[in-house]
């Protein structure tokens, strides 16, 4: 049976109704050619899922730079998991998400090659969690309401298996023009300073691709870095395909609302490149 999801989030973290939400995509994307040749090969992006009020901005820089580098055939959204229901690494494999901008199908195919790495079917773990779904629409505009795709939410199971999983992911990947996105805020409710630091330390590692570093700074300092094992995660595939990330957009809340007591981190990387991809 097909499984279909209504969208829980849009009219609240982003507009619920075509029009607007084509107007809003538009003015946070800005001006600019899309490449419409196939991606040359797998692409990462590391990008925030906050109202787009406050993380829109800084998603759209990210997009904007997938877009300069060619289309995808399909896209893999690693996501967070807020409620705590499902598998530690737990996706969809059949079916078709709805925003107001049309539905996008589960890409099956590309979900049985992830469940044979390991990854465990488990549609409960998206009946309320958002990290996926506020990633679609900037796809969906980018690249067409149709495009396939794969949503995964992502616990904090051990590291092992995370690298395990990533080198299995790498090679469902590997040659394919395909779209890896971790989709994670980071630090949540600290001063502005504070959370710059403590971003500005996890965001070292993750540029030098040390994912160990990056997973010991995380569960040793208690960083509140939702997508923290979506982010190990993909930088797991990066690495084993000789991609490299470039930090493109970094900002907190307070540069949107003023409120600077108590705010959270939003970054873009782009992972690009390497000839074995």
């Amino acid at each position: 049976m097909v499984q279909h999801r209504e969208p829980i989030v849009a009219g609240s973290f982003y507009p619920g109704h075509e029009a607007a939400l084509v107007e809003m995509l538009d003015d946070l994307l800005g001006e600019g050619d899309l490449n419409e040749t196939p991606l040359p090969g797998p692409i990462g992006l590391i990008a925030p899922h906050a109202g787009y009020l406050y993380s829109g901005g800084v998603a759209a820089t990210g997009y904007r730079e997938v877009g300069r580098v060619g289309r995808p055939e399909w896209a893999i959204v690693l996501g967070a998991n807020h409620t705590g229901y499902g598998r530690p690494v737990s996706l969809a494999r059949r079916g078709t998400w709805r925003t107001p901008l049309g539905d996008a199908p589960i890409a099956t195919e590309v979900a049985d090659r992830l469940v044979a790495c390991g990854a465990e079917v488990s549609p409960a773990a998206f009946a309320r969690e958002h990290s996926v779904e506020v990633q679609l629409p900037f796809l969906q505009v980018l690249f067409g309401a149709e495009i396939p795709f794969v949503p995964i939410a992502v616990m904090a199971p051990p590291l092992e298996r995370l690298v395990a999983l990533g080198d299995c992911f790498a090679e469902t990947a590997r040659g394919r023009a395909g779209l890896i996105v971790a989709s994670s805020d980071f630090t949540h409710y600290e001063p502005d300073g504070v959370a710059r630091e403590a971003d500005r330390r996890a965001l070292e590692r993750i540029l030098a691709l040390d994912v160990d570093g990056f997973w010991q700074l995380l569960t040793r300092e208690r960083l509140s870095i939702c997508g923290g094992g979506a982010i190990a995660l993909l930088m797991t595939v990066a690495r084993a395909l000789g991609l490299e990330p470039r930090l493109v957009s970094y900002a907190t809340s307070g540069d949107v609302s003023g409120d600077r007591s108590a705010v959270v981190g939003y970054a873009a990387v782009l992972f690009q490149g390497g000839g074995d991809a």
